[in-house]
């Protein structure tokens, strides 16, 4: 019972002290003219030109802080998923710097934006294959199987980093959609870990047991911070989280299943995020064969967006949608 008291602690200072730093950080993007470029050809969202933006720098603050504090012993993973965390968010950081110094909204450029990417996944690949805890071991999904894939883990961890990090990116087109199907997914991965801690960790080691009790402390701190942050997100929402708060939370999203053991979870819970970058890879693989579009704009939100469906509509049918699933991935789990 005290781990959970612990747990809900983080949780509930997470979001107090992201309710604390918001006013502040709105207040110097406001004041600094730090505002977002809508697109021209995103006629609905006309009347969010000037919106501050870059507000991951929020929650990069307020789950920094708390993980610090609150991080008991045996921390590696948690620590190094943290790490990551900044890291992704420090290359959107860069992104949407560049587009508020040049005053454009194109900041770096789709070759070096991977760049940083690709070489802060191959990074955390390799840790991550040469961690005793994690190694190449992934859970498989509704069994009691562990495999070791062995050194294929490595570019497993790659493409998942990538396609979590992009994947999270495209989902932040509406007010509060990134952060709510973030917060929604991060819940259902939780309620995976609790599970798989009671049932699918018997005979692991103490440091990994303690290991994998910080990992989910991490959650309940992102959680709150998530909670807090749709405050000011949601529509019409008071600051845009940017690529800063987008690739960050793709990073999270990646890593605290990929050290759990549970990637192969990933495309279950976050399947919002992959309808996104589906919706893009049909879009421009029929444009390039036809010349014709499959929807009305990619990714999905703003096909719905251009039908007439209110962008609020949008976002709590994703937030729902990822909780339905999560529940019935756990439902299969338990039975």
């Amino acid at each position: 019972m005290t781990e959970y008291f612990t747990y809900i602690q983080a949780g509930v200072i997470s979001f107090l002290l992201t309710l604390l730093i918001s006013p502040f950080v709105i207040s110097f993007m406001k004041k600094e003219k730090i505002k977002q470029t809508i697109l021209h050809y995103v006629e609905n969202h006309s009347s969010k030109q000037g919106t501050p933006t870059m507000g991951g720098i929020i929650f990069l603050l307020s789950v920094s802080i708390v993980s610090y504090i609150f991080y008991s012993e045996a921390n590696v993973l948690a620590g190094v998923s943290l790490l990551v965390f900044l890291a992704y968010g420090l290359t959107g950081f860069l992104d949407d710097f560049i587009k508020f110094k040049f005053k454009r909204n194109l900041g770096l450029r789709a070759y070096q934006k991977l760049l940083f990417q690709l070489a802060i996944a191959v990074t955390i690949a390799v840790f991550a294959y040469k961690n005793e805890f994690v190694g190449g071991k992934l859970i498989i999904p509704f069994t009691d199987i562990c495999v070791d894939i062995g050194w294929w883990i490595i570019p497993l961890i790659i493409v998942v980093f990538l396609a979590s990090t992009n994947s999270v990116n495209l989902t932040d087109g509406l007010d509060g959609l990134a952060s709510s199907t973030t917060m929604c997914y991060t819940i259902g991965m939780l309620a995976i870990m609790f599970l798989s801690l009671a049932t699918k960790l018997d005979g692991a080691s103490t440091i990994y047991i303690m290991e994998y009790k910080n990992l989910i402390l991490l959650g309940f701190v992102v959680v709150g911070a998530m909670l807090c942050f749709l405050v000011f997100n949601c529509f019409p929402a008071k600051i845009f989280m940017g690529d800063t708060g987008s690739l960050a939370l793709g990073a999270f999203v990646a890593s605290i299943a990929i050290f759990s053991r549970n990637t192969l979870y990933i495309p279950l819970l976050g399947i919002m995020f992959v309808v996104s970058s589906m919706s893009v890879i049909i879009q421009v693989a029929y444009y390039k064969l036809t010349k014709k579009r499959v929807f009305l704009m990619a990714p999905l939100h703003h096909h719905f967006e251009k039908k007439g469906v209110h962008e609020v509509r949008i976002v709590v049918v994703y937030s729902v949608i990822t909780v339905l699933v999560s529940l019935f991935v756990l439902l299969i789990e338990l039975l």
